[in-house]
């Protein structure tokens, strides 16, 4: 499975992006797809995923602000960001998962630069 995301860029504070992550390479529709981030000199933190059933979950930091979706039966996840803030300048990882057999995909990043 090859995640591909896009949507990144410099955008200034309190504006919007959306983030877009098509899997390929899988017929089958995966159990989870969302975003985790990693900001400098951090670690990589859960951003918001959703499951194939649409129930969405998200990081404490940015609920309310941020909307995850994906599309009916295909391997496509979006995230819609809102009111973005300076601490939200991270590079942002699309990851797919499958419970059977446990498998877990990532995909190359994209930047997302909020500036103040």
């Amino acid at each position: 499975v090859q995640l591909q995301a896009s949507g990144g860029g410099l955008v200034q504070a309190g504006g919007s992006l959306r983030l877009s992550c098509a899997a390929s390479g899988d017929s089958f529709v995966l159990n989870h797809m969302g975003w985790y981030r990693q900001g400098p000199g951090k670690q990589r933190e859960f951003v918001a995923a959703m499951t194939s059933g649409g129930v969405p979950n998200y990081a404490a930091s940015v609920k309310g602000r941020f909307t995850i979706s994906r599309e009916n039966g295909k391997n496509t996840v979006f995230l819609e960001m809102n009111s973005l803030k300076s601490e939200d300048t991270a590079i942002y990882y699309c990851n797919a998962a499958r419970i059977i057999p446990r498998s877990d995909y990532w995909g190359q990043g994209t930047q997302v630069t909020v500036s103040s």
